[in-house]
């Protein structure tokens, strides 16, 4: 069994709306969309390397500004805190139904109280 090889890629976008390709092992190509890349230089890599395509993978590293870098780090950040808020506001809303349950009130009373059906009041009290 041959072992797979694994190539580094760097995809870069020019101003005419095509992503420039060069691997590794000296590689280039172009293609028009980014998810056409993958394949499209798999080839250029395997030739080059004088193995069968399938025992070449690849790995796309797009070159983009350093500002969409940073949103999207930012984004990922927000997202994660975001659910961690989410979560924190369930464990809230959970202990709020109990104590409500816990002075008898009616699953549709804490429906009412909390804004919400009288089954997810049931739901969030046996949780």
């Amino acid at each position: 069994m041959v072992a797979m090889s694994t190539h580094r890629v760097t995809a870069e976008h020019t101003p005419r709306g095509w992503w420039v390709l060069e691997s590794d092992n000296g590689a280039v190509s172009q293609v028009r969309r980014l998810d056409q890349a993958e394949d499209d230089i798999r080839e250029a890599v395997a030739y080059l390397e004088g193995v069968p395509e399938d025992d070449v993978d690849i790995e796309i590293a797009p070159l983009i500004p350093d500002e969409v870098r940073e949103a999207l780090e930012n984004a990922g950040k927000l997202r994660e805190e975001a659910q961690r808020a989410h979560h924190d506001a369930a464990g809230e809303s959970r202990r709020a139904a109990r104590t409500l349950a816990a002075q008898k009130y009616t699953y549709r009373d804490i429906g009412a109280v909390m804004h919400i059906s009288h089954q997810r009041a049931a739901q969030l009290v046996k949780s």
